[in-house]
């Protein structure tokens, strides 16, 4: 039974490995900028449908938003469309669920015989793992996404509080957006834009990107600023005080981020010391054992 199994499964050990060369090859190459969705962003139609989850707009693999939650925040702070999140998601799953097979197929050819259904559990629970990384990896790059859009969003605040002594709240938040340049930047700019070409106070887009992209900072930024259109209100001492705030939080993240990585290094060093000791008492205890 081993020996029927070993030449199919060879085969699909082989298709496997190129077909993951194929990905990683694919993913180290720069990949064409995605026009779709940006001008989705600057002209949004005026009332979008509604899609259910299995709908041929997710893909092929849209069935499996009933099973796995999409991080729609998660997704549109990276600028990643929801079938791609599905379809990276699924090639996981399916790249755990055939990785056992392939070692089976490697020790068959060696000589090695293993029962087939351990390979179909380990197949499921790799799977699973490959799934639930990946899903950590876009939460990961989400958060760090965030944290570099807050540093940037800090000194947009900045530039906004200097334009403020010259102008008013609307030309404020359009001469800072375009003095700097960066991703989030761009975000901001694109929300601007789109505010003008459908004719709205800029800061209710600035308060939608905030709930879009999960970043509350924003959302009270763009409330500061609707006073500020609303009632003429002077709002450069508390856009000071939300700078000063932010800088701190991100100061004391920072700090905990670096001594969280020192522990992380301290510990092979404590792992090499110890080695190093039995080593120089092992042969203490092996004469006085004599």
């Amino acid at each position: 039974m081993i020996i029927t199994w070993a030449m199919p499964l060879a085969l699909l050990g082989g298709a496997v490995a190129g077909t993951a060369v194929f990905l990683i090859i694919r993913e180290l190459l720069p990949a064409t900028p995605a026009l779709a969705p940006t001008l989705a962003r600057l002209q949004p139609p005026l009332q979008a449908p509604t899609l259910s989850l299995d709908e041929p707009s997710l893909g092929p693999w849209g069935w499996l938003a009933r099973v796995a939650p999409v991080p729609a925040t998660d997704l549109n702070i990276l600028g990643k469309r929801k079938d791609a999140y599905l379809t990276s998601l699924a090639t996981s799953a399916i790249s755990g669920l055939i990785a056992p097979g392939v070692l089976v197929a490697l020790l068959a050819l060696a000589g090695i015989r293993i029962p087939i259904f351990i390979p179909v559990i380990l197949g499921l629970m790799c799977g699973l793992l490959f799934a639930l990384l990946a899903r950590r990896d876009v939460g990961q790059k989400a958060k760090d996404a965030r944290r570099e859009f807050l540093r940037a969003f800090c000194s947009y605040l900045d530039l906004v509080i200097l334009e403020l002594t010259a102008a008013g709240p609307v030309q404020a938040l359009e001469a800072a957006a375009k003095i700097c340049h960066g991703w989030a930047f761009d975000r901001i700019d694109e929300a601007l834009t789109q505010a003008q070409l459908q004719m709205t106070f800029p800061w209710e887009q600035l308060h939608r990107l905030g709930e879009e992209i999960d970043v509350i900072e924003l959302q009270d930024f763009a409330a500061i600023m609707r006073s500020a259109g609303d009632s003429g209100a002077h709002v450069q001492q508390t856009l000071r005080e939300q700078t000063d705030a932010l800088r701190d939080r991100l100061r004391t993240d920072s700090l905990a981020r670096a001594e969280q990585i020192s522990a992380k290094l301290e510990m092979p060093a404590a792992f090499l010391v110890i080695v190093l000791a039995i080593f120089m008492i092992y042969p203490l205890i092996a004469r006085l054992h004599k």
